[in-house]
């Protein structure tokens, strides 16, 4: 029931839009930290045989919080790796009109395969997946002593605009 809410909510403030947003959690806050400034071989098409590769640059996330915006970008050293990728390995239809990807996302030179499921809502894809900042060797960021601190795991939310109806 969470998940249809979720998705609902989500394809009505995404749909047809190109966005990816990584959220994550101190222990006094939550950040949200948005890209719709990407390149990729979008609007992706689920019948074709080209499957997308998005690169964000790491400077185009904001935060909508100066400070926070460079906190991130200083986290994902956007001056000696200034560009993250989301390659799509596949696409496999499941129950329910769900799709599943298999999506290869490389940071700071570290690469990770995940399994993302993707609802079809209004000609968008809408997915999100839980990472962790250890998964590329990231250490979270400490603020006043170690007294704020970021955990350590994200939310990758996905809303890519498709070519089919």
């Amino acid at each position: 029931m969470f998940s249809f809410i979720f998705l609902f909510f989500a394809a009505t403030l995404f749909s047809q839009k190109n966005e990816v947003e990584i959220s994550g959690w101190t222990n006094v806050n939550n950040f949200k930290c948005v890209n719709t400034n990407f390149t990729s071989s979008l609007p992706v098409s689920l019948k074709g045989k080209d499957l997308p590769n998005i690169v964000l640059k790491v400077n185009d996330f904001d935060c909508r919080n100066r400070m926070m915006t460079a906190d991130f970008r200083k986290t994902l050293k956007a001056e000696n790796f200034p560009s993250l990728t989301v390659e799509f390995l596949s696409f496999t239809p499941t129950k329910f009109n769900k799709i599943s990807a298999l999506v290869e996302v490389t940071m700071m030179n570290y690469s990770r395969k995940y399994t993302v499921e993707f609802s079809q809502i209004n000609r968008s894809l809408i997915g999100n997946k839980r990472v962790r900042f250890s998964d590329f060797n990231i250490v979270p960021p400490k603020r006043l002593g170690g007294m704020v601190y970021v955990k350590n795991e994200l939310d990758l939310m996905f809303s890519l605009a498709t070519a089919d109806k």
